[in-house]
């Protein structure tokens, strides 16, 4: 059985530990201006938009302390009474809604903060970019590959700003790496490593009534429609595939996006991915594989494996070792014909230290510099410019974890054209391009 899954929080509570003693080289912090910085024009007479949040879970709250520093909270909007009521104490002027569409088109919402689970993220994009709002929205952006086009598609019909909350691209480490990468300091990149915290194994689970409060039909949306079982909703939603692709689209979608950036294909993807589960999902239970291995490979001839560890030993503890063999910590390491790089949240290292010290004088490729994701993101609401993560960038990301759980889901390797966005001559696969929608929670439903 896997070692418990090791959350997002509890990462960066440990990042923030550490932090002083993770010392970038000077010549890069000192050379860390924008190249091409926004300029920042009002938004409105007094620059504070208003701001309404979509999920008032641990992540939304999170998002929304952080959002409130650049705008005023003017909205709320949960479909379970309980945690709207929790988070209204923080913001006692905000309004509250149990229905999103009404809540995008109330006068004064300028910007939507969605921190919904995953099979909502898309319908709630949808409808306020319908209303005219600009988007901060938790990644995975999509559920499905189609979602993420037809999104591309209408946040550029829309001309609105849209934020990915993939933070490690405002991580100077994360974009250190990359920058060295892509400028040829380990050589020709050969291959790269994502390694990703387990998923969770259990059950059987057994259904519940429904908690008072909680619209669970609602909550399900566009899924099937089924009892409640607790270990359904909330916090471990992730790990079926009814509602997620487990850690491979929620830490997956963060260090994939990483790889990409690397490896200078954020607007491309692989040609083929072949995924293989190493521990069966227990009948009844947490129905995606918390173990699993895929294998990417792109048409620079630049090869990818994406792999889950083990990152905490018995009591919670976490380990600074992978106690698998073959396995990394949890990060992304880069391997070259003239050495690696692995970077994470806590630390960056290469195989040489000149790898890092070493100054980049003649740089090819520079990459957009961002410290601060959110603020990041309304300075490109008052500018108009795209932000350091957006739409597309999030549906490309994303897409390398669905080609990767299209394949643990038909179990063999998968062909794929990045271009066209299909699987050539592979009807069976392109059926899981998208999925059937439950109505009356479909597109109609935002229409």
């Amino acid at each position: 059985m896997p070692a418990p899954y090791l959350s997002r929080r509890d990462v960066l509570r440990a990042a923030a530990v550490i932090a002083a003693g993770s010392a970038l080289p000077s010549w890069f912090t000192a050379g860390a201006a924008d190249p091409n910085p926004v300029s920042t024009g009002p938004l409105s007479p007094n620059d504070r938009p208003g701001i309404l949040l979509v999920g008032c879970g641990g992540m939304g709250t999170h998002d929304l302390s952080l959002a409130a520093k650049f705008g005023d909270v003017v909205g709320l909007c949960d479909v379970d009474a309980a945690r709207l009521e929790k988070t209204s104490q923080l913001y006692p002027k905000a309004r509250r809604f149990a229905d999103f569409r009404e809540a995008v088109r109330t006068a004064g919402t300028d910007v939507v903060i969605n921190a919904t689970p995953d099979h909502w993220h898309t319908l709630v994009n949808l409808a306020a970019l319908k209303a005219g709002c600009d988007i901060y929205s938790e990644k995975p952006l999509t559920l499905t590959l189609d979602e993420g086009r037809r999104l591309v598609h209408a946040v550029r019909s829309a001309k609105r700003i849209l934020q990915t909350g993939s933070q490690q691209r405002s991580d100077r480490r994360f974009r250190l790496a990359c920058e060295l990468v892509r400028n040829g300091r380990i050589g020709r990149l050969q291959h790269v490593i994502t390694s990703l915290p387990s998923g969770r194994q259990g059950g059987p689970f057994v259904s519940a009534p429904v908690p008072a409060g909680l619209d669970w039909d609602r909550w399900q949306g566009q899924t099937p429609a089924l009892d409640y079982v607790p270990e359904r909703c909330h916090g471990s939603f992730r790990y079926w595939w009814d509602y997620s692709e487990g850690t491979l689209t929620d830490w997956g979608a963060h260090h994939n996006d990483i790889a990409l950036w690397g490896m200078g294909l954020e607007h491309s993807g692989p040609v083929t991915a072949q995924a293989v589960p190493l521990l069966a999902p227990i009948p009844g239970g947490f129905s995606f594989p918390s173990l699993y291995r895929v294998e990417y490979t792109y048409a620079n001839g630049v090869t990818h494996t994406c792999q889950t560890v083990v990152t905490e030993g018995p009591g919670g503890n976490v380990l600074t070792e992978p106690i698998l063999p073959g396995e990394l910590p949890n990060g992304v390491k880069f391997l070259g014909t003239q050495g690696w790089i692995f970077v994470s949240r806590l630390k960056i290292e290469a195989s040489d230290p000149g790898i890092l010290q070493e100054p980049l004088t003649k740089r090819k490729v520079i990459l957009p510099v961002s410290d601060n994701h959110m603020q990041n993101f309304f300075d490109c609401v008052r500018s108009r410019k795209d932000p350091v993560a957006p739409v597309e960038i999030g549906h490309r990301s994303v897409s390398v974890c669905h080609l990767g759980a299209i394949s643990l889901r038909l179990g063999r390797t998968l062909r794929w054209d990045p271009v066209r966005e299909r699987f050539p001559t592979d009807a069976e696969a392109n059926g899981w391009v998208s999925r059937a929608q439950r109505a009356p929670y479909d597109y109609a439903h935002v229409a």
